[in-house]
């Protein structure tokens, strides 16, 4: 049985505390094609970056995918890539 491929996507986010409800409604919108989500941003005891960076594993089919996509890059202050590992 041949692997499945790996859909990574990588979400951007600037001034989280502006356009992070866009984005998390997208979040619970797709969820059962989100299998691994993983948010990372600058944290210290003193400092926390407005900015931040969302890694998410995807599961499902490609329209689906590109909705998702399409719909994240359309937020403002939101920029989505995705990358795309086959298997042989």
């Amino acid at each position: 049985m041949p692997l499945e491929k790996h859909v990574i996507f990588g979400v951007h986010i600037t001034d989280r505390i502006h356009h992070v409800d866009p984005v998390q409604h997208l979040f619970t919108e797709f969820g059962c094609s989100i299998r691994t989500r993983l948010g990372l941003h600058e944290a210290q005891k003193d400092f926390c970056s407005p900015n931040g960076l969302i890694v998410l594993e995807m599961v499902g089919d490609d329209d689906t995918h590109k909705e998702f996509i399409d719909k994240l890059n359309a937020i403002e202050g939101v920029e989505a890539q995705q990358m795309v590992f086959d298997h042989p």
